[in-house]
């Protein structure tokens, strides 16, 4: 999915109109999964770190004690070259107030 594309798969600054959106408003990436990208940033269980290892790093998990968390996706305001997975930020404990965080559930087959 190049940038060209991402307005069928994401809401960022070009397309949101500042507001979040409602799940499955967009086209679902390959693995149907629906609003990877943009809209609100994910909320990650990873504990973020300035150096992760180089090269390949499968699921880098960070540092478990740091009470900052890493974010990923990009959100609803952000400019389109943030809405990539590799994209990286950061914030500090979870803020209700924030309306630019959120979280993703996942089922996989098989799964209790």
């Amino acid at each position: 999915m190049g940038y060209t594309n991402l307005t069928n798969y994401a809401w960022y600054e070009a397309n949101s109109g500042g507001a979040t959106h409602p799940v499955g408003q967009k086209l679902p990436n390959p693995w149907g999964l629906y609003d990877m990208h943009g809209n609100v940033w994910e909320w990650c269980q990873d504990g973020w770190s300035d150096n992760l290892p180089g090269g390949i790093a499968l699921d880098p998990q960070g540092p478990s004690e740091d009470s900052f968390r890493v974010l990923r996706g990009g959100f609803r305001g952000g400019s389109a070259w943030i809405c990539r997975s590799a994209c990286r930020s950061y914030h500090g404990l979870p803020d209700p107030w924030h309306h630019d965080f959120g979280f993703r559930v996942v089922l996989a087959p098989g799964q209790p």
